[in-house]
């Protein structure tokens, strides 16, 4: 019967993730990169909730594709003014994202590279978040998950 559905509300997708067993929502991240004097560099944010290092990443925008909406988070998140897409996502990786109630809802989240060309100081969620600079190496040993740490060893 969920076949049919085209659109299903994201409470009952949350509530049916469980049975299910596959990611039943996805985000879009920008993979944000610099040529530094050691290398390509990676801009990394803190988590709002647990202020871990993570990548720029959101929900889909209505209006926006994926390639423009990873560019907005980028900026939403990140400070970065300008940016450019640089071809086709570079993979995706799967997380489960702990909701306000503290059910677990799976996503997947489609990973595009963006070459950095400038940064804000203030941006929309400058006061909430930490951003920095890092080495290939040292972001993939903040990140927590396995195939997000694959799609940065191969930038």
């Amino acid at each position: 019967m969920l076949e049919k559905l085209t659109w299903v509300p994201r409470t009952i997708v949350g509530a049916l993730a469980p049975l299910i067993g596959r990611p039943s929502a996805r985000q879009v991240a920008a993979l944000c990169i610099r040529k530094g004097a050691l290398g390509k560099e990676i801009l990394m944010v803190t988590s709002l909730k647990s202020g871990r290092w993570i990548i720029p990443k959101g929900w889909p925008m209505e209006g926006k594709d994926f390639p423009q909406t990873a560019l907005e988070e980028a900026w939403e998140e990140a400070g970065v003014r300008k940016g450019r897409i640089k071809g086709d996502m570079v993979g995706a990786y799967s997380y489960k994202k702990v909701q306000s109630n503290g059910t677990e809802l799976p996503c997947l989240v489609d990973v595009y590279s963006v070459k950095v060309d400038k940064l804000e100081d203030q941006f929309p969620e400058s006061d909430a978040r930490k951003r920095r600079w890092f080495s290939k190496v040292e972001a993939i040993e903040l990140v927590s998950e396995p195939e997000l740490k694959k799609i940065i060893s191969l930038i």
